[in-house]
């Protein structure tokens, strides 16, 4: 589980416990987390929670993840203050006249490198027209030496490494560049440098990707998303305006590696005639409720198994909680960590994914669908639990998107009791899915640069943001729509 460090010691220990209980799958005093979070917000010496972790936190809505998070920015505005800062950071002035030529847009990020954010934007980089858009990359991690940071390089106008800067000499750097809108890739991630976009580096600030969630200032002006996973009625829950694509927020390429042939089951420990249902959520996804509805599958479904992305610190708790529901522990199959090349080819051997809620796949269900697979989920009420819901909307596969945890489980269990139906059903996904604007990436990217136009053309004009839908432009909207 990824966060940024807490505030406060006593705060630290607290929230440390609740971190390992969620990456271990320790649930014996799960239910009274939500509570607690609640009390510490109506406190004004409450520990004060770092946003990322409230987002994978059954019972708390969008509101209070809002709350939290602009908490957790004013906690830290305060400390800065401490240390001789102003408390308020650089404000942004008035439109001033810029050289004719593309937008310049720089995008922020620890994770060039072999990261599921790359991996999904690499391709929308590349389509980016430089007629239209010169990019620019401000890089706080370290290359890992797997490849994705020099295709990255090649992508971008110019890639600078701000790892060693203090966040104002980062800042100082993206406004000497001229960098029209910054785009954080991170928000309240692990590693982010969200104190430097309160320094305002750029005219028009925008998260994206990332984080998905608000950060809860107004130093933040635009959140990119989708009409499905931010509908117009939840834009109080955000202090961004929404910037909403066409069909899905997330951008995924058509080619992202090398397609290398799916191996057979037995070399990955599935047995060859078992009903195969998956997840490759990571374990901090997990919540006791979600397990309950996968051990009710098993027990409903004979023969089958479900495989979990391995994690040697939840493998034995996730095999106990399995047997205190009735399933044996060898029907849960763990599957190791693998090169993208590698995993993308075993997803196909997937029956049916499984998602998780509130925090749902993002990446992991992109890359199902790219693989061929389809998947049931339970989309909730905020960002991070509307996710997978509208990343299968796009790929053209609305009628497995449920709303309670009861009609996933039922059409979990009909789709693997039935199995014409989900060979009809993936039968038609397959001949569907390359066409669908889920991958259709020159389409995304268009869209993306024209939104870029939209935002730059209000600031131009002293207007402060306001909500962008380009599905409502012609030139963006969906086919019949």
């Amino acid at each position: 589980m990824h966060t940024q460090s807490p505030v406060g010691v006593s705060a630290s220990r607290q929230i440390l416990h609740y971190v390992r209980a969620r990456a271990w799958c320790e649930w014996e005093d799960f239910d009274l987390w939500p509570d607690r979070v609640r009390a510490e917000l109506e406190r004004d010496d409450g520990a004060v929670w770092p946003p990322f972790l409230l987002l994978a936190m059954p019972g708390i809505d969008a509101a209070t993840q809002r709350a939290c998070a602009t908490r957790w920015l004013k906690a830290r505005l305060a400390a800065f203050d401490a240390q001789g800062g102003s408390g308020v950071l650089a404000v942004e002035g008035p439109a001033v006249p810029r050289p004719e030529g593309p937008l310049k847009i720089g995008y922020l990020s620890g994770d060039f490198h072999q990261h599921a954010t790359a991996l999904l934007m690499v391709e929308m980089l590349e389509a980016h027209s430089a007629a239209q858009v010169e990019l620019y990359a401000y890089s706080h991690g370290k290359n890992d030496g797997k490849g994705m940071r020099e295709r990255l390089v090649a992508a971008f106008h110019r890639f600078r490494d701000i790892g060693g800067l203090t966040d104002l000499e980062a800042a100082d750097v993206i406004r000497a560049d001229g960098v029209d809108i910054l785009v954080d890739l991170k928000g309240y991630t692990e590693g982010s440098r969200t104190m430097l976009l309160a320094h305002r580096s750029a005219p028009v600030q925008v998260s994206f990707l990332g984080y998905p969630g608000t950060s809860g200032q107004a130093f933040v002006d635009y959140l990119i998303s989708d009409r499905f996973v931010t509908p117009a009625d939840a834009a109080g829950d955000y202090s961004e305006a929404l910037a909403c694509m066409p069909h899905s927020y997330q951008p995924h390429g058509r080619v992202v590696v090398p397609t290398l042939a799916p191996p057979g089951r037995a070399a990955l420990g599935l047995p060859e005639d078992a009903f195969v249902f998956a997840c490759f959520n990571q374990a901090w996804k997990f919540t006791p409720h979600v397990f309950d509805v996968w051990c009710g599958l098993l027990n409903d479904v004979p023969g089958s198994v479900l495989w979990l992305l391995d994690d040697p610190k939840a493998r034995g708790n996730l095999r106990n909680e399995a047997m205190a529901r009735g399933v044996l522990p060898d029907r849960l199959v763990f599957a190791p960590g693998l090169p993208q090349a590698e995993h993308l080819a075993r997803l196909p051997l997937i029956d049916l994914m499984l998602d998780t809620w509130p925090y749902n796949a993002h990446t992991t269900a992109s890359d199902a669908l790219w693989a061929g697979v389809p998947m049931v989920t339970c989309a909730g009420e905020t960002f991070a639990s509307r996710v997978a819901g509208g990343l299968l909307q796009a790929a053209g596969l609305p009628e497995v998107v449920t709303t309670t945890p009861e009609a996933y489980a039922a059409l979990a269990r009909r789709l693997a009791l039935d199995p014409a139906g989900l060979g009809e059903l993936r039968g038609r996904f397959e001949r569907n899915r390359h066409a669908a604007a889920l991958f259709n990436v020159v389409a995304y990217t268009r869209a993306l640069e024209a939104m870029y136009g939209r935002m730059w053309a209000r600031h131009l004009t002293g207007l402060s943001p306001e909500a962008i839908d380009m599905g409502d432009d012609p030139a963006h909207r969906a086919p019949g729509g």
